[in-house]
């Protein structure tokens, strides 16, 4: 679970956090406002591009947190900047890699409960993982990816997967 988990969301969250310099670099040679894109959003009832990273770190943290079986932890949703979500991404990152692969042995079976549109939700740890908290993550990422290269950012698939050998 630790090889399918951690070490995954760590990659993207990189990638990410590397999409996110071609964004600033984007609107410093073209002399544009980077809150027209940190604030875009795809249609008028999906979250902005600020929010997007944000989900995407928190379905990370809270996917290593609640399969190590630890309280996940709280970030203020304060990010404006590339800056400040890059910021977010290294919090995401120190935390999820601070998790070992023995705190997740057994997580599987692990019973994981998370509030879904106020309701409990009951997961066994390996249905968590897979039928939502990667889809749940991915969702998210791709939609900033989407975002950032609907307004012009010049990004290809190579910048989504990064180096694919690690």
């Amino acid at each position: 679970m630790y090889e399918a988990s951690v070490p995954r969301f760590a990659a993207m969250l990189r990638n990410l956090s590397a999409i996110l310099d071609k964004a600033q670099a984007h609107c410093d040679a073209r002399k544009i406002d980077p809150a027209s894109l940190t604030s875009f959003r795809l249609f008028p009832d999906m979250f902005p591009f600020t929010r997007q990273v944000q989900v995407a770190c928190d379905a990370a943290k809270g996917a290593a947190a609640r399969l190590a079986g630890i309280d996940v932890p709280k970030h203020e949703d304060s990010e404006q900047s590339f800056a400040d979500l890059k910021t977010r991404i290294a919090k995401t990152l120190d935390f999820i890699e601070s998790v070992k692969p023995a705190q997740l042995e057994g997580s599987e079976d692990r019973t994981v409960t998370i509030k879904l549109r106020g309701e409990d939700v009951k997961f066994r740890g390996r249905q968590y993982l897979f039928n939502f908290a990667w889809p749940n993550f991915y969702f998210h990422v791709t939609t900033a990816y989407d975002i950032l290269r609907h307004n012009g950012v010049e990004l290809g698939k190579r910048d989504f997967l990064g180096n694919p050998l690690g």
